[in-house]
């Protein structure tokens, strides 16, 4: 594979996991009446964002009536609200919101992935359906190592599955693996790798992940990365200064 491009396309392809092919054409044969007049992707999510994205942030997997409608990762569902209102709010997306693929959205330096490309039952997918779906992950890091400084990775399960994929993709990860927690980082020689709480609805409907929180992170992670990032008024000195401390 030549480049993201020809990835992208490959991993719209993939069939390797039958519970997650039955239950993401299922979902998008049945629709949710509120998207009754969309016709769904129903396919395998690729990343998204410019093939030399200095940051990459990664999720846990599509949603069933988000990407998994729209094709586009983190579009159309309340987790992508948060999401993309935080790097619009830092300079590092063209748009606060994501509702199609053809929206005109752009991401700035960054691009977004996942290490489940499929959508998930009760989203979450099994130990084994993560590492089947691994080698896409490490090929993607593969061709982002020229220009990647930093990532940001979104949850524990995200966490979890992202480490042995840059150890795969060549990176020095630390032994022990680092544990998950908002707001950690770990060196994988020379690569900053930063924590999460996801941006789902159960973590930002009750305030265990806030926008401003949000924002620290992926700010603190911006700058590690060379972008440059205007944070919001109000922004707290973290979000100012990038400094943790």
């Amino acid at each position: 594979m030549d480049g993201l491009g020809e990835l992208d396309e490959r991993i719209t392809h993939c069939r390797a996991c039958p519970r997650l092919v039955e239950w993401r054409e299922e979902v998008a044969r049945t629709k949710r009446a509120a998207f009754a007049d969309w016709t769904y992707w129903g396919r395998p999510v690729p990343g998204f964002g410019p093939p030399d994205a200095a940051l990459l942030i990664v999720g846990l997997a599509p949603a069933a009536h988000g990407a998994n409608r729209t094709g586009r990762m983190f579009t159309g569902d309340r987790s992508g609200d948060v999401l993309f209102r935080a790097l619009y709010d830092l300079g590092l997306a063209s748009r606060p919101d994501a509702v199609s693929a053809d929206d005109g959205l752009a991401l700035h330096g960054v691009r977004i992935t996942s290490p489940v490309h499929c959508a998930p039952p009760a989203n979450k997918p099994t130990p084994a359906e993560r590492d089947t779906c691994r080698p896409w992950l490490v090929r993607e890091l593969d061709l982002l190592r020229p220009t990647l400084r930093s990532a940001v990775v979104l949850g524990a399960f995200g966490w979890q599955a992202a480490l042995p994929a840059f150890a795969e993709a060549g990176w020095a990860v630390p032994r022990p693996r680092p544990a998950f927690a908002h707001g950690t980082r770990a060196d994988l020689g020379g690569l900053g790798v930063h924590g999460c709480f996801h941006v789902s609805q159960r973590n930002t409907f009750t305030g265990r992940l806030t926008p401003a929180m949000l924002r620290e992170v992926l700010a603190r992670a911006a700058t590690e990365a060379g972008l440059p990032v205007t944070p919001p008024n109000g922004a707290t000195e973290q979000e100012r200064t990038g400094d943790p401390s």
